[in-house]
């Protein structure tokens, strides 16, 4: 199989709400992890980020790192002051043998700030994409040179959201800049993530498989809530749970000949959704949908 199914500890420690999950021991999340069946983990702030303290945890677990959020600041900083902030991330990715780094632009990013509701996030002027598309391209070149694969992540309450900004980021880029196609986060900002997956599939690296719940979404939007409170409302489930077609999501992938890893993840509360539970739900309808799609 030319996929393979990995999980985000979020389920169990949330980072951006770190009272959910905060009394879980990152052991307990490393062991539901492989018993629910996934092959790796990605990174969370429980996790050591020494290699000699990570290797032996993973190993232990049986579990391969794969992976971890940047939060980059390029329209900010130069590329050169960029390089110098991610590089202890890159370093650990690489000394874990971990080839693709995750990294969304989050100047001016609101989604950690439960002050501010969706539709006061920052924007890009027009004009300004040619330029930020250099930058990025300049910032993943030199990892690139360095063996570390570029994944750009759209996320809520950020200068890249929507399927349309999708578009201008990847027309203002090339091909060193992969795309990480979130399918929950391209619902929930009303896009359909197999029509991205179309769109963009080679250029497609690396995959977050969550769904969302449209009761909750419709009255997020009706709301203009923050994005924590959408997070603590349940508007994200696991596959399967909730309104996104996954298997057309896969249908899409296979024909871009995908190659990489698909990172079930779902921001809940664990003490509402047993991370066990969920993750074995989760790794159930993935498993299903590739079958059912000829993987």
């Amino acid at each position: 199989m030319s996929v393979r199914l990995g999980i985000s500890p979020i389920g169990w420690s949330n980072d951006d709400l770190p009272e959910l999950g905060g009394d879980i021991p990152l052991d307990t999340c490393l062991a539901e992890t492989r018993e629910a069946g996934f092959e790796g983990i990605e990174l969370g702030h429980k996790f050591p980020r020494d290699p000699a303290l990570l290797r032996p945890l993973l190993a232990y677990h049986g579990l391969r790192l794969i992976s971890g959020w940047y939060s980059g600041r390029l329209l900010e900083r130069s590329v050169a002051e960029e390089l110098e902030a991610v590089e202890q991330h890159r370093a650990l990715l690489a000394a874990m043998s971990f080839t693709i780094l995750v990294y969304a632009e989050t100047t001016g990013g609101i989604a950690g700030d439960r002050t501010r509701p969706l539709s006061s996030r920052p924007s890009l002027p027009d004009g300004d994409w040619r330029d930020f598309g250099t930058r990025l391209i300049e910032l993943a070149d030199h990892l690139a040179e360095r063996d570390i694969r570029l994944a750009y992540h759209h996320p809520m309450g950020t200068i890249v959201e929507t399927a349309a900004e999708i578009d201008l980021l990847m027309a203002a880029t090339g091909g060193s800049v992969g795309l990480l196609l979130d399918t929950g986060h391209l619902a929930f900002a009303g896009a359909d993530p197999a029509d991205i997956a179309w769109r963009h599939g080679p250029r497609i690296n690396h995959v977050h498989c969550k769904d969302v719940r449209p009761g909750v979404l419709a009255g997020v939007h009706a709301a203009d809530q923050n994005f924590l409170d959408a997070v603590l409302d349940s508007v994200f489930t696991v596959p399967g749970d909730g309104a996104i077609d996954f298997a057309a999501v896969l249908t899409a992938l296979k024909a871009a000949d995908f190659h990489g890893w698909l990172v079930f993840e779902a921001e809940q509360d664990p003490a509402k959704a047993p991370p066990l539970v969920y993750a074995r739900c989760g790794f159930a309808h993935l498993s299903a949908a590739l079958r059912d799609t000829g993987w």
